[in-house]
Protein backbone atom coordinates (compact mmCIF):
# COMPACT_ATOMS: atom_id res chain seq x y z
CA UNK A 1 0.00 0.00 0.00
CA UNK A 2 1.23 3.48 -0.88
CA UNK A 3 1.76 6.51 1.30
CA UNK A 4 -1.24 8.74 1.76
CA UNK A 5 -0.50 12.37 0.85
CA UNK A 6 -2.43 15.64 0.67
CA UNK A 7 -1.55 18.10 -2.09
CA UNK A 8 -2.76 21.68 -1.59
CA UNK A 9 -3.18 23.54 -4.88
CA UNK A 10 -4.19 26.88 -6.36
CA UNK A 11 -6.13 27.15 -9.61
CA UNK A 12 -8.53 24.23 -9.24
CA UNK A 13 -11.85 26.06 -9.57
CA UNK A 14 -14.40 23.52 -10.82
CA UNK A 15 -15.32 19.84 -11.00
CA UNK A 16 -13.70 19.54 -14.43
CA UNK A 17 -10.42 20.90 -13.03
CA UNK A 18 -10.58 18.34 -10.21
CA UNK A 19 -11.19 15.51 -12.68
CA UNK A 20 -8.24 16.67 -14.82
CA UNK A 21 -5.95 16.64 -11.78
CA UNK A 22 -7.12 13.15 -10.76
CA UNK A 23 -6.70 11.71 -14.26
CA UNK A 24 -3.24 13.22 -14.68
CA UNK A 25 -2.06 11.84 -11.33
CA UNK A 26 -3.51 8.37 -11.98
CA UNK A 27 -1.40 8.18 -15.15
CA UNK A 28 1.74 8.63 -13.07
CA UNK A 29 3.56 5.40 -12.25
CA UNK A 30 3.19 4.47 -8.59
CA UNK A 31 -0.04 6.38 -7.99
CA UNK A 32 -2.82 4.02 -6.90
CA UNK A 33 -5.45 6.58 -5.94
CA UNK A 34 -6.29 10.26 -6.42
CA UNK A 35 -9.35 12.23 -5.28
CA UNK A 36 -9.54 15.99 -5.73
CA UNK A 37 -11.78 18.46 -3.91
CA UNK A 38 -11.88 21.71 -5.90
CA UNK A 39 -13.84 23.58 -3.21
CA UNK A 40 -11.05 23.04 -0.69
CA UNK A 41 -8.20 23.10 -3.22
CA UNK A 42 -6.81 19.75 -2.15
CA UNK A 43 -6.01 16.42 -3.75
CA UNK A 44 -5.80 13.22 -1.70
CA UNK A 45 -3.25 10.85 -3.21
CA UNK A 46 -2.15 7.31 -2.43
CA UNK A 47 1.23 6.79 -3.99
CA UNK A 48 4.72 5.31 -3.85
CA UNK A 49 5.88 8.24 -6.02
CA UNK A 50 8.23 10.97 -4.74
CA UNK A 51 6.71 14.33 -3.82
CA UNK A 52 8.77 16.02 -6.56
CA UNK A 53 7.14 13.85 -9.23
CA UNK A 54 3.66 14.48 -7.80
CA UNK A 55 4.33 18.22 -7.79
CA UNK A 56 5.61 18.19 -11.38
CA UNK A 57 2.55 16.23 -12.52
CA UNK A 58 0.09 18.61 -10.84
CA UNK A 59 1.97 21.64 -12.21
CA UNK A 60 1.89 20.11 -15.71
CA UNK A 61 -1.89 19.72 -15.32
CA UNK A 62 -2.09 23.51 -14.88
CA UNK A 63 -2.21 23.99 -11.11
CA UNK A 64 0.13 25.61 -8.59
CA UNK A 65 1.26 23.33 -5.77
CA UNK A 66 1.25 25.10 -2.40
CA UNK A 67 2.15 22.15 -0.18
CA UNK A 68 2.45 18.36 -0.11
CA UNK A 69 2.12 16.71 3.29
CA UNK A 70 1.35 13.36 4.87
CA UNK A 71 -2.33 12.63 5.29
CA UNK A 72 -2.92 12.24 9.00
CA UNK A 73 -6.59 11.27 9.11
CA UNK A 74 -9.68 10.73 7.02
CA UNK A 75 -10.07 14.47 6.31
CA UNK A 76 -6.43 15.31 5.70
Amino acid sequence: MGMKRVIEVDGMCCKRCAERAEKKLLLLEGVTGAKANFKKGIIFVESETADEALSACVTEAGFTVKEIRARKGIFG
